[in-house]
Order: C-alpha cells, then sequence, then structure tokens
C-alpha cells in the first residue's frame, strides 16, 4: 500500500466501562513449551449485544484464545474476564454456549437424543432440545442417527447444542465449515439475529464475505497479537476516486489545482485521488472543459480482504 492510501485502522483503545464488555482480556498470552507462541499478550474487548468477527489466518491463534477464554487451556500469563468471571468458572459457563473446532456427537444417537443427552448434563429442561432444533432447522431430521448426518448439519447440530443454555455470550469458530451457499447465507442471517439484544457472538471465521455481512466490529489477529480493530468500514479506510484521462500528466496536474482536494497520485496507470466523493462532478467537468479524455471515474476503496491480507502478511518478511 502506497503512502498515498489510507491506512486500515489499528488497535485503539475501547471507550466504556467494564459492564459493557462481555469480554477483556489483557495481554493475554499462551506458549507451548519455550519456542511456540500461540498467542502473545492479546488484548481485546468484546461489546454488550454485538456480533464481533475475530479474522486471522490459519495458525494465528484464534482457537487457542478461544479456549483459553472458555477455561480448556490456562494462559501462559496475562488475564482474562469473560461475562464478568474468571474463564472457565462454573458461573461464566452457565451463561455460555461454544462451538469450538468440529463437534464430535454419539453417531448411534438421533440429533434430538444427542441434544437430550446433553440437556441434562447441563441441567437444562428437556423442552429447550425441541427450541434450538426449530431454531437451526433441523426439527425433520431431528429422530436420525447423527452419524448419517453431512458435515453441514452435524455444524447446524452444534450450534443447537450451544444454544441449549439460552446463552448470553455466543462463542462459534467457523460456523459455517462444510455448509453449501444457501445453508451459509441462512447462518449468517441466523448469527445476525443472534447477536441482537442481550446477547454477544464472538465469531472466529477466515471468510471475508462472512465477517462483513454478518459482524459489528472485527478484530484481526496475527501471529498471537491483534493488529487490527474496528468495524468493517474504519478498517476499510476511506474512500478514493479513480480517475482515468490522457493525457495522464496533464490530468494530474490539473486535478491538484481544483478546491477541496487532498492528494492526487498516478497509480497503476490513471488517477487516484483524495477527496470527497461528492466531487466526483466537479473533476469530471473540470477534465472535460480542459479537452482532456476521461475514459473512468469511479470509487474506489479498499476490500476488507485487501485489508486483512495487509494486516497480516506485514512484517512477515523480517519474521
Amino acid at each position: 500500500m502506497s503512502d498515498f492510501e489510507a491506512s486500515p485502522m489499528r488497535v485503539l483503545p475501547t471507550e466504556g466501562t467494564s459492564d459493557n464488555f462481555v469480554i477483556e482480556t489483557r495481554e493475554l498470552s499462551k506458549r507451548f513449551g519455550q519456542e511456540i507462541v500461540a498467542v502473545d499478550e492479546l488484548t481485546m474487548r468484546v461489546r454488550r449485544g454485538e456480533v464481533y468477527g475475530f479474522l486471522g489466518p490459519n495458525g494465528a491463534g484464534k482457537t487457542t484464545t478461544l479456549r483459553m477464554l472458555l477455561g480448556l487451556i490456562r494462559p501462559t500469563s496475562g488475564s482474562a474476564l469473560v461475562l464478568s468471571a474468571a474463564p472457565g468458572s462454573p458461573e461464566g459457563l452457565a451463561r455460555i454456549g461454544a462451538l469450538v473446532e468440529t463437534p464430535t456427537f454419539y453417531p448411534f444417537l438421533s440429533g434430538r437424543d444427542n441434544l437430550r443427552v446433553l440437556a441434562r448434563h447441563a441441567g437444562v429442561p428437556e423442552a429447550r432440545v425441541g427450541e434450538v432444533l426449530e431454531e437451526v432447522e433441523l426439527s425433520a431430521r431431528a429422530a436420525d442417527r447423527s452419524g448419517t448426518y453431512s458435515l453441514g448439519m452435524k455444524q447446524r447440530l452444534g450450534v443447537a447444542a450451544a444454544l441449549l443454555k439460552d446463552p448470553e455470550l455466543l462463542i462459534l469458530d467457523e460456523p459455517t465449515n462444510g455448509l453449501d451457499p444457501a445453508g451459509m447465507a441462512e447462518m449468517r442471517t441466523f448469527i445476525r439475529d443472534l447477536g441482537r439484544g442481550r446477547r454477544t457472538v464472538l465469531l472466529s471465521s477466515h471468510l471475508m464475505t462472512e465477517v462483513e455481512q454478518t459482524c459489528d466490529r472485527v478484530g484481526v489477529i496475527r501471529r498471537g497479537t491483534l493488529v487490527g480493530e474496528g468495524t468493517v468500514d474504519e478498517l476499510r479506510g476511506r474512500a478514493s476516486l479513480r480517475v482515468r484521462a490522457e493525457p495522464l500528466d496533464q490530468a494530474e496536474r490539473l486535478v491538484a489545482t481544483l478546491p477541496d482536494i487532498d492528494r492526487v497520485a498516478i497509480v497503476e496507470g490513471g488517477l487516484r485521488i483524495a477527496a470527497d466523493p461528492a466531487a466526483a462532478a466537479a473533476i469530471n467537468r473540470a477534465l472535460v472543459e480542459a479537452g482532456l479524455a476521461v475514459s473512468e471515474l469511479r470509487l474506489e476503496r479498499a476490500s476488507l480482504e485487501q485489508v486483512f491480507l495487509e494486516l497480516t502478511q506485514e512484517g512477515e518478511e523480517e519474521a
């Protein structure tokens, strides 16, 4: 990315009191032996009632972080609070539902009976089993052995299991894994609806479309450290105008003299202009009146994928 382009949003302090957050970590770290640093001084906050997307390449530390938040593994250093309780504490787990990695069920039991087993273990009324099966649209196959389910159906059953306790916080690790395009779209809508009101969703994913269409805020993790955080629009940065006109050098000089133009540069055979998009008509008019041939004028903005790649690849060569 050139110095002309807007840099993506970096980690910024999050305003508010502890009551506004369901997850808070401070310099949370996890080492395996002396050589492997899975999570490195991670500081993040997830607000109550939002869908927070947790993005990162394979091996970035996403699943390790989720497992620490659930108390499944202990951190090497740092601290965390989940629903104002220590990770893994009974009072916290009673209000959390989670789907981490690929869900596993008794293959010889039906989907309904698998959930009944889990409901009894969690002290949840059996009536919830039918409710969550309906929510994830598995009622029609609930009597079939779970061993006959497709991978996508097992993912749905895993989400149903996570919902049994009607949790305040739902932690989902790649929930659309194995779903066909229609199923992925339905799951995105489902997750979006879950993250409204009192319920909060922490969604770990590597799918840009899933995060862009589902999440209120996004945190990007690289090598165990949070390297970017904000809304999707904040991460993508300010839009610019893309103009192709000939002669190009003359067009650059002319545009630079126009009012309300922050910066202009020649990039990849055209002009990239930092200005309010409303200035597009005035720019076009000025170029045409000067006798220049304008062949393209459009709004250009970095995609979430471009920002993600920049954030996660930055510094890799030095490493």
